[in-house]
């Protein structure tokens, strides 16, 4: 490690202990700053505390963390090529060739859509035995800045449509892979790809045994706020660099329900109408019939009337101040293209304060298959249910519902603010000190997520304090970006077949 990155990691793990272990609440800023003083050391270990580790140290028997690093490449995927085209089966078959046509544009952007073939993988591998509530497609292009309801700024994960119960090294090997097939995509040199992926599992490692030290109130409350990570990594990056994240936040803060609501919303001849910005968006007048429209309007209007029952109780209320002014089709992402989604957008019903909502259809999860069936009654509750566990602070407009659409056919679906304050990486164009930096908040962030809803005594004793593990995702996260190439390339010669 660089001096550079020696000191970048120092103030990472000062602001850990600062301002990302302990939440902004007045009582834990008090408790922090009096132990500080008084000099108290930290909360001592309950007898669970031992047996947490011991149970971690165990799980090394069945799988090594050296074992837990192997991918044996293979070049016959006739089958994870078959289960990735299998998921288009319940797609919109006029947005296939747009997943296609986002897919092929990189291996990271094919990576982006494999969650199901790596779930399939992983399942073949052995495991730790330790379950969390995991991501399911934990890729750093799947975490973010959004506005808390206190109105910070915070990073977090920010894509729940595979979330459901898994081993937490499941998501880790998601994650490592990533950043070595971002840093390929980027150019970076190989001994760059290995040296990042060793790098992020050793900040998940650390920040996993961080939080085995601490309450675990000070676990659930803990998160990034990215202004205080700002300010402490300012003199570690370059001016590019400075000047790239302060172009982000500023178009965070931009992205309001105003921004939203003139971006989709057009008016015609005194008449309000939602925009045509194919494929992006597409209004319902576009693709169906009047007497359609209207029969998806009822159903959407259904569909809210269904949502606003999923709400906290406290947040119920605030959605009767809005009613439904337009409908549009909405692509989002890579690997969702196909899905069903919507922009609702309302307006208020005495000031024209306007309010827009993506309805996104939910559908299993792919660990699922390998893991379990899903504990809630639908996958829209899934999603946010498990969206709530993972996240330290959630968007207070997040809720599901299950209706028909106009096939007829009832599906599941989860909803949420379109854009409140949504800040992202654009990783197409990210430097290397960026990525790094980007990769170590990524790991952290994750090690949260599973602490918070997993034996993090457990897993912290499985990883302990040597860099084996470090060491074992950086060789997986290597070994499986060369399978992504592989199998992109087999995906290329697919669509290229099917043209």
């Amino acid at each position: 490690m660089s001096k550079r990155l020696a000191k970048l990691r120092k103030s990472l793990e000062s602001t850990s202990s600062n301002a990302f272990g302990s939440a902004k609440h007045p009582s834990a800023l008090a408790s922090a700053q009096s132990s500080q003083k008084s000099g108290m050391k930290d909360q001592p270990h309950a007898p669970g505390y031992e047996i947490a580790r011991t149970q971690g140290k165990e799980a090394r028997q069945k799988v090594s963390r050296s074992e837990l690093g192997r991918w044996e490449i293979k070049t016959d995927r006739q089958e994870a090529m078959d289960l990735l085209f299998a998921q288009e089966q319940s797609r919109l078959a006029d947005l296939i060739d747009e997943r296609h046509k986002r897919m092929a544009a990189n291996p990271f952007a094919f990576y982006r859509a494999t969650a199901a073939t790596m779930a399939a993988d992983l399942a073949t591998q052995p495991n730790t035995g330790i379950i969390v509530q995991a991501c399911g497609d934990a890729h750093i292009a799947n975490f973010g800045g959004y506005r808390s309801p206190e109105s910070n700024l915070v990073f977090d994960l920010n894509d729940f449509d595979e979330t459901s119960r898994a081993p937490w090294e499941w998501d880790v090997k998601r994650l490592v892979a990533s950043v070595v097939i971002c840093g390929r995509n980027r150019g970076f040199s190989d001994s760059w790809c290995l040296h990042a992926a060793q790098l992020t599992a050793e900040s998940y490692r650390a920040a996993m045994r961080y939080f085995a030290e601490r309450g675990a109130l000070d676990v659930w409350n803990a998160y990034i706020d990215v202004g205080h990570v700002l300010e402490r990594l300012s003199e570690h990056v370059s001016k590019d660099d400075r000047r790239h994240v302060a172009a982000d936040l500023k178009r965070a803060f931009s992205k309001t329900n105003q921004r939203a609501f003139d971006k989709l919303v057009t008016t015609c001849d005194g008449e309000v109408e939602m925009v045509y910005d194919p494929p992006e968006i597409v209004p319902l007048s576009h693709f169906l019939t009047s007497e359609n429209i209207e029969q998806i309007r009822s159903s959407i209007e259904s569909l809210l009337k269904g949502y606003r029952a999923t709400l906290l109780p406290t947040y119920r209320p605030l959605l009767e101040n809005y009613h439904l002014l337009g409908l549009a089709q909405k692509v989002v992402g890579v690997g969702s293209v196909g899905t069903r989604c919507w922009v609702a957008v309302l307006t208020g019903t005495q000031i024209a304060d306007p309010l827009v909502l993506q309805i996104k259809e939910a559908n299993a999860s792919v660990l699922e298959r390998w893991c379990g069936k899903s504990p809630y009654a639908t996958h829209g509750e899934r999603v946010i249910q498990g969206q709530r566990l993972m996240q330290a602070t959630s968007g207070v407009l997040l809720g599901w519902t299950t209706g028909p659409g106009f096939d007829g056919i009832s599906r599941d679906y989860y909803i949420r603010q379109l854009w409140n304050w949504k800040m992202s990486v654009d990783l197409e164009k990210i430097s290397s000190d960026e990525l790094e930096i980007y990769s170590l908040l990524c790991a952290w962030t994750l090690a949260r997520a599973h602490a918070r809803t997993g034996n993090r005594g457990a897993i912290a004793g499985y990883l302990g304090a040597s860099e084996k593990f470090d060491e074992a995702m950086a060789s997986f996260a290597v070994a499986y970006a060369d399978q992504n190439d592989i199998d992109y390339q087999a995906f290329l010669s697919r669509i290229d077949l099917h043209a």
